[in-house]
């Protein structure tokens, strides 16, 4: 299901886990589990940037011309 989300959608989960993190009122085990689920959420918006700039820098390239 996280893998559907868009950049938007994964970097409001992203932050709201790093919110629980700071606020300090987790137990360990809680804060174990933001973690995990932070590492996911930061994934899955690294992946959905990373396609970005290929499509970018697909379409940035200059047309060649044979002289």
């Amino acid at each position: 299901m996280s893998q559907d989300l868009t950049y938007e959608q994964a970097l409001d989960k992203l932050d709201e886990q790093l919110k629980l993190l700071e606020e300090g009122n987790l137990s360990l085990e809680g804060a174990l589990k933001a973690v995990d689920e932070a590492r996911v959420y930061l994934r899955i918006c690294t992946e959905r940037l990373e396609a970005a700039r290929k499509k970018i820098e697909v379409r940035a390239e200059p047309e060649t011309t044979d002289c």
